[in-house]
């Protein structure tokens, strides 16, 4: 598809590559309504594209980048819920309900973001009903994953087996190794340690502890699994 991108001056076109389910049953008619109202824009890093308690403007999709989901109390305690990567949609449930958002979704790095205002999204449903089918799978879905996050921070036993998780979850993306997996890893172990509910340190110790057991090994800024089922083993260890 070739959408317009309006963050810079010269509106250039650019080409975006559709690959999560929820785009690909839509059917051409309906992907052709939906690029005509989806608006990309490029943003840096740690750029918040919407809060907890504000008021729904409309849908975010991850066109490229990733972005960081959290909920944050007064206190100024942070707990990060996962990573959306190229696909997501953010803001859904919001959006359809009209309520507040739930969470923050930050920038973690460059990112491209698609914007989908709340009262074009509404008209897209009353002119494509056969949509809404997907869209109760994707709000299903995204309900499946923050099960698997709530699984990972409160029923998990120990710390090891909550990180091994994470990373787990984070390098299923990657398709490169059959056996194995990398990941980006530019966050700080602080940061990190909101996925999981543990401190820096408990990070550094068991990201140490890994790498001497050799579950996991560095190479510049990417970490490498060089065997999932050895890890996921010793998580359920």
């Amino acid at each position: 598809m070739e959408a317009i991108d309006n963050s810079n001056s010269g509106c250039k076109k650019i080409k975006i590559q559709r690959t999560s389910e929820f785009f690909r049953k839509l059917s051409p008619a309906q992907m052709q309504d939906w690029n005509a109202m989806e608006i990309p824009h490029s943003y840096g890093p740690n750029v918040v594209l919407f809060a907890e308690k504000e008021e729904a403007r409309g849908l975010f999709i991850v066109l490229e980048g990733e972005v960081r989901l959290s909920i944050n109390s007064t206190e100024g305690k942070r707990l990060s819920l996962r990573i959306a990567r190229k696909g997501d949609i953010l803001g859904l449930s919001s959006t359809l309900t009209g309520n507040t958002y739930e969470i923050t979704a930050e920038t973690l790095y460059p990112a491209k973001i698609g914007h989908v205002g709340r009262t074009e999204f509404l008209g897209f449903l009353t002119r494509h009903p056969q949509v809404y089918p997907i869209v109760t799978e994707e709000l299903s879905r995204q309900m499946v994953m923050a099960c698997d996050q709530l699984r990972t921070v409160g029923l998990s036993q120990s710390a090891p087996e909550k990180l091994a998780r994470l990373l787990l979850e984070w390098s299923e993306a990657d398709q490169s190794n059959e056996s194995g997996g990398r990941v980006r890893f530019s966050l700080t172990h602080e940061e990190i340690g909101e996925f999981i509910g543990a401190s820096r340190e408990t990070v550094t110790r068991t990201l140490s502890n890994f790498k001497h057991r050799q579950l996991v090994s560095f190479r510049g800024s990417m970490l490498e699994i060089p065997s999932r089922t050895a890890l996921a083993t010793y998580a359920n260890s």
